[in-house]
């Protein structure tokens, strides 16, 4: 009997343990959509069947929507709030409704809180940043079925992606740049203007594309920003507790900006755009930084 079987047969045969803590609680008869080209939507629809809220059919790509479930879904609605179909009565919750009610099955705590407006309303606000930001947040390949799951483009919750992910950008960028030896120290303002002129300078350079390809590519362009600070945000919790040596902090900064270039690279090749961006993006940082360090902002 090996350990996992030890012990689930102790679990199972103690009486003063709770028996729901190995299991959730199974929505039945639920089946959600995913975007099968959204690692994202991947991700956490599995982790629903893994962890048993929803059962081994409890997911299905969109793209795989049958004629009859054609009839009562709203593809368009689909595409940008998960649909959640109820087999039984052929009915259809969307967005957060859709995750309260998986949720909610195995945490009714949870599903009452969410439903409280006020909570409500935020949800589906931070849900609808992040869905309608999906493929620039984890992007992924297209699939080349006729049912393409791609989310309608909202400028509104574009801007305010780019707006977020820039403040965070800049608040770590200005925190961290006081343990670079190399770097004199500066302010939060030096840090917005390099973000925001980053974005400018390769917005530039695709001018002659339009504003879709643009922002889409900008929303990749602060998404790499995005990872770089969460990179160096261990750094700053551990030197915020014990001081760490100078040659570490230049290292893993040096690391952070290879992977970023990294995944910039990887970005660029899925948008199918010119590879001269990734250059670009490098070059901007090696002249625009000096330049506005001598400006002493």
């Amino acid at each position: 009997m090996g350990p996992t079987t030890l012990s689930s047969y102790i679990f199972y045969n103690n009486p003063s343990l709770p028996k729901n803590r190995l299991t959730m609680k199974t929505l039945a008869n639920q089946t959600l959509l995913y975007d099968e080209d959204c690692p994202l939507c991947q991700a956490y629809t599995g982790a629903f069947v893994k962890t048993g809220m929803l059962d081994e059919k409890g997911r299905k790509p969109y793209a795989e929507l049958n004629e009859n479930e054609l009839t009562f879904v709203d593809k368009e609605k689909a595409v940008n709030e998960i649909a959640l179909i109820d087999s039984e009565n052929n009915t259809v919750t969307y967005g957060v409704d859709s995750l309260l009610k998986v949720i909610g099955y195995s945490f009714p705590t949870i599903r009452k809180f969410g439903n409280i407006k006020p909570v409500k309303f935020l949800l589906k606000k931070l849900y609808s940043l992040v869905s309608y930001n999906r493929k620039v947040i984890v992007p992924g390949s297209n699939n080349s079925g006729e049912l393409q799951c791609t989310p309608s483009f909202n400028y509104r919750y574009r801007f305010v992606y780019i707006l977020f992910a820039t403040m965070v950008t800049a608040v770590t960028l200005f925190y961290y740049s006081d343990l670079l030896p190399i770097v004199p120290k500066g302010n939060f303002s030096r840090e917005v203007i390099l973000a925001v002129g980053q974005l400018a300078f390769q917005a530039i350079l695709l001018i002659k594309h339009n504003n879709k390809t643009i922002l889409n590519y900008l929303g990749n362009v602060i998404t790499v920003s995005l990872i770089g600070s969460l990179l160096l945000l261990p750094v700053l919790l551990v030197n915020s507790f014990v001081p760490l040596p100078e040659v570490i902090i230049l290292v893993w900064f040096g690391a952070t900006v290879l992977i970023m270039f990294t995944e910039h690279y990887r970005r660029v090749k899925t948008l199918q755009l010119p590879g001269y961006l990734c250059f670009t993006w490098a070059v901007y940082r090696l002249f625009a930084l000096p330049i506005i360090l001598d400006l002493q902002l």
